[in-house]
């Protein structure tokens, strides 16, 4: 194994769930060392679950090296099927699943949905990787036209982002293992040695078909387990409301606690031409993790202001809202004579009792039949989809869309039948 002159950069990870990770060439080892990178080490994978799952607290820089780590796998096991992947191309397909989430904020959609307006972390990870391209004198041009989907060998591109990606095989292991729900844990090893490239694209061997069934029915198990668990949903719905509140209060109140960045994120909340314009804004972005918001609201439990104080002390303490969900919208008379009863018993007006009432839809489908699907490469060579694949279960079992509408409120206050 060689070394640099200044420093040996092919290093190894021992990571809990595959063993030893290696870092495979110095330029990814210099992205890992970068500040923007390093920043993941401080952005939980699973936001609030640990308050269900007390073991869920590892952090979305595992979850990029165990997506590379299967990279690499996958390239091997392609490769060992006869399929051409130069040395370059193996570097960048390893470069964008590395970088996938570096777009990440604190709490991941919580401030998707409060700090910053009209940007996603997928369109900030692709800004932080032309940050890096151009600090790294253009040596992430390929990597980038992977994650865009802009290369000639699509596969690559497939193997970073679609419905069979090595992103889902990461992190549906890594989350059940950190979780604790054994029945999310998939076979992540047999998956990766059915992959085959057919057309230039990403496909599935036949024999692969008994895995992708099991894949699929952990994947729904761990949405509404996990990802989906009505404490989960109650916890990052009142988070979208406290950091709401501290926005409005920020308006106004110059000595509200926050840091220098998340001060900036509460009083102003910039939008997708402020990060391209501004470079100060992604410059605070890029400092900016959990324990932000979290050294934040253990002060604001103290601020005068009710309702910022009160969630502030209920999530700091677990004391989180009850949740039920519906078999429908809630009835607007309904939703009324609960809110009266909030404003009552917390004696708060109309308007603040809204901070206290919290109403939206958990929906997934484990398998998206209308969007490029999994192919299956059979033994004669034909490719399927695999909703035709005759082996499986009635795809509509996985492709059912299911939404739940849910409301939460304060558990001293009783539900309204």
């Amino acid at each position: 194994m060689s070394e640099s002159k200044e420093t040996n950069k092919f290093k190894l990870f021992n990571d809990p769930i595959y063993g030893f990770i290696a870092i495979p060439s110095e330029l990814i080892f210099d992205l890992i060392e970068h500040p923007f990178f390093q920043r993941l080490r401080r952005i939980g994978q699973l936001g609030l679950s640990s308050l269900v799952y007390p073991g869920a607290y590892h952090t979305r820089f595992h979850h990029a090296l165990g997506a590379m780590h299967l990279t690499q796998k996958a390239i091997r096991v392609l490769k060992s099927k006869g399929h051409a992947i130069s040395k370059s191309e193996s570097e960048s397909v390893q470069i964008a699943i590395l970088l996938h989430d570096i777009g990440h904020g604190p709490f991941s959609h919580a401030l998707e949905h409060t700090l910053i307006d009209d940007i996603s972390h997928e369109s900030l990870s692709l800004i932080l990787m032309n940050e890096l391209n151009r600090e790294m004198d253009g040596n992430l041009t390929e990597a980038i036209q992977i994650f865009s989907n802009k290369h000639p060998k699509k596969f690559l591109y497939q193997l970073v982002s679609s419905q069979l990606d090595m992103d889902r095989l990461d992190y549906l292991k890594r989350d059940a293992f950190y979780t604790g729900v054994v029945e999310g844990s998939i076979n992540s090893e047999r998956l990766i040695s059915m992959l085959n490239i057919a057309n230039g694209e990403l496909v599935l061997d036949n024999k692969g078909i008994s895995s992708i069934q099991k894949f699929l029915v952990s994947r729904s198990l761990m949405y509404w387990q996990v990802y989906m668990h009505k404490a989960v949903l109650s916890a990052e719905n009142m988070l979208v409301q406290l950091l709401s509140r501290a926005h409005e209060i920020a308006q106004t109140d110059e000595n509200i606690f926050a840091g220098k960045e998340l001060l900036f994120f509460l009083k102003n909340r910039p939008n997708k031409r402020d990060f391209f314009s501004n470079p100060e804004v992604l410059k605070l972005f890029t400092q900016l993790d959990d324990s932000d918001i979290m050294a934040a609201m253990k002060q604001w439990i103290r601020h005068e202001d009710f309702i910022l104080s009160d969630l502030s002390s209920r999530l700091i303490n677990r004391r989180l809202f009850q949740i039920k969900f519906l078999p429908k919208e809630m009835e607007k008379n309904q939703r009324e004579t609960l809110k009266k009863k909030i404003e009552k018993t917390l004696k708060i007006n109309s308007k603040e009792s809204e901070y206290f009432i919290l109403e939206g839809v958990a929906s997934n489908s484990t398998y998206v039949s209308n969007k490029e699907e999994i192919k299956i490469l059979k033994k004669d060579q034909k490719i399927i989809p695999l909703s035709e694949a005759s082996e499986i279960l009635p795809l509509s079992v996985y492709s059912h869309t299911v939404s739940r509408p849910f409301i939460c409120w304060p558990k001293e206050i009783k539900w309204i039948d």
